[in-house]
């Protein structure tokens, strides 16, 4: 059976094409009768909108890219799945990819993969420059996730420093003095990592404590097997820390695990504390504390930040007032919470 078009709505209900079209993108000047009849013939005929169709009208496919390093990393995953629900209330589709941290697959999402199929891009870089962010004429909108890169790019972040400084603080509270930061990393980069750490030496400064680079436990990568290998050696190193501040939850996961094949008790001998709120660390033994970013006040911030940056691409710019655009070329999303197992 042919798939119902707009003409067999009309005709099934007695009114104009044109009416049928009003009523589909739901122009207020359609009585509600009509608007009824129109509805009941359209649920009938099981008529589905061409997206596809309207989109290419307007110039657009209405298809965004969300590009992120790791889908198995539980926070991308989490993030994607806000994203796409934020997506589907503009009428958007959401293609995800994984770059993998790769510069060359980070700058061929920068440029739209060479194509035009996509309207906008999402990109969580690891492996960008500030240098690759310039010169993008011609390349598709584009909203940055995580440490800003480059002044004036559009991006969306939490305050990773201020969120470290405070949830040491809090380790700090408790009466914890030697606190290792696992996965930190001390070099001048402008990564998440950095960041974190940036703000654990802040909080160790402002009380008193001397910092001991030592402290720092490098990884590979932000998996539970690295977070409980870099434990693992520093125990096996004669470290004897009474607090771990891990920078995403997956390194803190390891580290539960490690500190229990070492007989270290939790939090009795040694507070955890990671960083992402994902699902995993309610279910571990003890409940894992955590820092919780707002994973849907990011996607949300940054779909309606790409959208009004599509609109400008296109001409329709919303404007204020005085004729600027209302979204700033940078957002934040407030400081996130201290979830305490």
């Amino acid at each position: 059976m042919a798939r119902p078009r707009i003409k067999d709505v009309a005709r099934h209900a007695g009114v104009s094409e044109k009416t049928v079209s009003n009523v589909i993108n739901d122009y207020a000047h359609v009585s509600d009768r009509t608007r009824r009849v129109v509805r009941e013939a359209i649920e009938e005929l099981g008529y589905r909108v061409n997206l596809a169709g309207r989109h290419l009208r307007k110039g657009r496919t209405g298809i965004i890219a969300l590009v992120v390093p790791e889908l198995d990393i539980p926070y991308f995953a989490e993030l994607a799945r806000h994203v796409v629900r934020e997506a589907e209330k503009c009428s958007l589709t959401v293609l995800i990819h994984q770059s993998g941290a790769d510069r060359a697959h980070e700058l061929a999402a920068l440029a739209g993969f060479g194509s035009t199929f996509v309207d906008g891009i999402i990109l969580s870089p690891l492996a960008l420059t500030a240098d690759d962010l310039r010169g993008r004429a011609g390349a598709p909108p584009t909203v940055l996730l995580g440490e800003l890169l480059e002044e004036g790019a559009d991006h969306v972040a939490i305050d990773n420093e201020r969120a470290a400084r405070e949830a040491t603080g809090h380790l700090i509270a408790l009466g914890r003095r030697t606190i290792l930061a696992v996965g930190g990393r001390d070099d001048p980069g402008l990564g998440t990592a950095q960041a974190r750490t940036r703000g654990y030496r802040a909080a160790l400064a402002e009380a008193g404590i001397a910092y001991d680079p030592a402290a720092l436990l490098p990884v590979e990568s932000f998996r539970m097997p690295d977070g409980a290998e870099a434990v693992a050696r520093a125990l096996g190193a004669g470290l004897r820390p009474d607090a771990l501040l891990c920078l995403n939850d997956q390194l803190a996961l390891g580290a539960l695990r490690a500190l229990h094949e070492h007989g270290v008790r939790v939090p009795e001998d040694v507070a955890v504390i990671g960083f992402d709120d994902v699902e995993g660390g309610r279910y571990s033994v003890p409940t894992l504390s955590t820092v919780a970013p707002d994973k849907a006040a990011v996607a949300k911030v940054a779909v309606q930040l790409l959208q009004h940056r599509i609109e400008a691409a296109r001409g329709r710019v919303v404007a204020t007032g005085g004729g600027e655009p209302v979204v700033p070329p940078q957002a934040g999303v407030g400081p996130p919470r201290l979830g305490l197992g």
